[in-house]
């Protein structure tokens, strides 16, 4: 396994557990107790997590990588239902919307109204969800499956031969300069032929991962058309952003 291979792996073992041993780490990676203080070390430079007495800790507690097998993420409900009620806005009878796999856009598609509408997704749970609204017709690009997500080469390229209208992504991390950022680099090359293809970029992101950033860039802030994000942003991170050029859409605002 590939030291950034073992990373996105510690990542994704904190976000579950929000604390490891170096032991804990050796055994499930197998590999060496040395080889693991050095990857922690390596993370813990990049600010990803903080080593303490024999493991590491999480450094950003409100980090997420993909759902779990329940297909749900409980924390900050209410942030994604705000997020979810303004992504509304912007679909439309007849729009070909493509929605990206999260918590936070899974929320959209249980509030989506059964309308005439195309959604491509490669979310399993998104996919469970629409599959009950008869006027959404449903495009699966498919793939091997990774948790909730269905995820091949093959898939990447059928998206970007289609004619998307608007985008709605999720990420772990939104960051002025390292853009929108994930753990798992497995799901970066989907994100990127949605952001690449789709004429409109929407990024939908509760406040609490404003400023800080994860492993694997798959969009830069230009990249997208709008941030749609919760009330709970504070009015430092939105002036921010909106003098970068950014359109801003926060709830309550």
């Amino acid at each position: 396994m590939s030291a950034l291979k073992r990373h996105e792996r510690i990542m994704e073992i904190l976000i579950a557990s929000q604390e490891i041993t170096v032991g804990e780490l050796s055994d499930t990676l197998h590999v060496t107790g040395k080889t693991i203080r050095e990857d922690l070390a390596k993370l813990e430079e990049m600010g990803l997590l903080v080593r303490v007495h024999g493991g590491a800790v999480l450094a950003q507690n409100d980090q997420y990588g993909i759902l779990s097998g329940q297909g749900t993420n409980t924390k900050h409900m209410p942030e994604k239902s705000e997020i979810a009620e303004r992504a509304l806005h912007y679909i439309q009878p007849g729009d070909i919307i493509a929605l990206d796999g999260g918590s936070t856009t899974l929320e959209i598609a249980r509030r989506l109204p059964s309308m005439p509408l195309t959604v491509v997704t490669n979310d399993l749970f998104i996919l469970s969800e629409l599959a009950r609204k008869e006027q959404v017709r449903l495009v699966v690009p498919g793939g091997e499956r990774n948790r909730n997500m269905l995820v091949s080469s093959q898939a990447i390229e059928y998206v970007r031969g289609l004619n998307i209208h608007k985008a709605f992504v999720s990420s772990t991390a939104l960051h002025p300069e390292f853009g929108l950022s994930i753990y798992t680099g497995d799901l970066v090359p989907f994100k990127k032929a949605l952001v690449d293809t789709a004429q409109k970029v929407y990024g939908v992101i509760d406040h609490q991962k404003f400023g800080q950033f994860a492993l694997w860039t798959f969009a830069t802030c230009s990249e997208l058309d709008m941030i749609i994000t919760d009330s709970g942003l504070s009015s430092e991170h939105a002036k921010h952003f909106q003098q970068a050029g950014i359109p801003l859409d926060q709830a309550g605002a």
